[in-house]
């Protein structure tokens, strides 16, 4: 069937996540129909460098043989069977790997491997878990803390702690109840990174001063706010965060969907500021891009906390009918293993290093006003030319076969982990090319 045909099918049948279908089809939608390594390739038969890793979940690129046979040989087994009050292999299989990879301090130390779907869901359940252990350990804490230009997910839970107000506002009048802090990542002119953590954490701290011991977690985005547009910050407002959630005796909920999993340069964000939570969600490179997973790291204390007789009412009644779905499982610890084998996480250092280097002349262009970056997590801001410059840009590196995606006039580079240096220059290359070509 031709692409024109296909997208017609489309445009009659289907709603998109986060598209405006007012414009869509005058954008030139592309039909994907095979991947092969770092490229997509589409029912022309053209090939795209998969600049966005896929919107940040691909690892090693795409049909991958290791990972191909791992779910291959799950597939031979069993596909799916339920993980309420029954177990799997892969499920115990991942959750060890995982945690054995988990930060952890003298002092805390994250035990328990709790598996969702996608990044909104592990971050709802890491939010009811951090109520409901407080209540059951005879606190009266509904109040959320959360931070501006926060995303955590779609869902009414992640959204009630999401900031970024395009995403969020519609919704205020059905969320939870919340405070919200401003963002560290947006910086006062003249301000330092680092005088910006220290400020939000003293407003942190006024808040908590009144509020404090109705508040039974604190939300963070560890070093990078991503969809609010590559907001960098500085470790030291972790650090102050868990200081002040430890002093006020609320949760630490590290958010890591999409800066872990090696995206930062660390295995998990919160490393580079030497900090442990107390709960921690990953999700999007979990299975290098294969299957939907996700998951939420808990320390004994939350765990413990949900311990009880059948009839006391402590158990965690949340759940899915696909959670640690064996063949996610199987993706998953494939994708682990072939980090581990491969040193992936170095390698992703060296890829953030490399795209510092090839966008140095780009940053002293005029057009661009801020280059943010931590690991392989970049968002070029350019300046406004008129409605949509950063989709424009994003269309003519299409052009010139990459595909990437912008956040309003931030044009987001998140190749996948596992790029090789030719790759990764025609990516940058070609991006400083299209937004020379658009901005002027």
């Amino acid at each position: 069937m031709s692409t024109d045909e296909l997208v017609a099918r489309d445009l009659a049948s289907v709603w998109h996540p986060f598209t405006q279908h007012s414009r869509w089809a005058e954008d030139r939608p592309l039909v994907i129909d095979r991947a092969e390594g770092m490229h997509l390739i589409d029912t022309d038969g053209v090939r795209y460098l998969d600049g966005c890793s896929s919107l940040w979940v691909n690892v090693h690129g795409h049909r991958v043989p290791e990972i191909d046979a791992a779910i291959r040989r799950q597939l031979d087994r069993v596909a799916h069977s339920t993980y309420l009050g029954l177990t799997h292999e892969p499920g115990i299989e991942l959750a060890e790997k995982l945690l054995a990879t988990a930060p952890r301090s003298d002092t805390r130390q994250l035990t328990k491997v709790f598996y969702a779907g996608d990044g909104a869901s592990a971050v709802e359940a890491a939010i009811k878990m951090a109520f409901q252990a407080k209540a059951q350990q005879g606190e009266d804490r509904p109040l959320y803390l959360h931070v501006a230009e926060g995303y955590h997910g779609d869902t009414l839970g992640a959204v009630s702690v999401g900031g970024i107000e395009l995403f969020h506002h519609t919704y205020r009048p059905i969320l939870l109840d919340t405070v919200m802090v401003s963002s560290p990542g947006i910086r006062e002119p003249g301000q330092t990174a680092y005088d910006r953590a220290v400020a939000v954490v003293a407003e942190t701290r006024a808040v908590l001063a009144e509020q404090g011991h109705r508040v039974c977690a604190i939300v963070v985005e560890p070093m990078v706010q991503a969809a609010a547009g590559m907001l960098t910050h500085d470790a030291e407002f972790l650090r102050g965060m868990r200081a002040l959630a430890d002093e006020h005796g609320a949760y630490l909920v590290a958010d890591e969907v999409a800066a872990g999993i090696g995206r930062t340069g660390l295995m998990w964000a919160v490393e580079h500021a030497d900090v442990v939570p107390d709960l921690l969600t990953c999700g999007k490179g979990l299975t290098a891009g294969y299957l939907p997973l996700s998951a939420v790291l808990a320390t004994e204390e939350v765990y413990s906390a949900f311990l009880g007789t059948p009839t006391s009412g402590r158990t965690f009644f949340h759940g899915h009918s696909y959670t640690a779905n064996p063949l996610c499982a199987a993706a998953a610890i494939a994708n682990l293993d072939l980090m581990a084998a491969r040193g992936t996480v170095a390698h992703a250092t060296h890829v953030g290093e490399r795209i510092a280097t090839l966008t140095a002349g780009l940053a002293a262009y005029d057009g661009v006003l801020e280059i943010r970056r931590i690991g392989t997590m970049t968002g070029i801001e350019v300046r406004s030319v008129g409605e949509r410059t950063g989709f424009a840009v994003c269309q003519k590196a299409r052009e010139h076969g990459v595909l990437i995606r912008p956040l309003g006039d931030v044009v987001v580079l998140m190749p996948p982990l596992a790029i090789g240096d030719d790759d990764l220059e025609h990516l940058v290359r070609t991006t400083e090319a299209a937004i020379r070509e658009v901005v002027g």
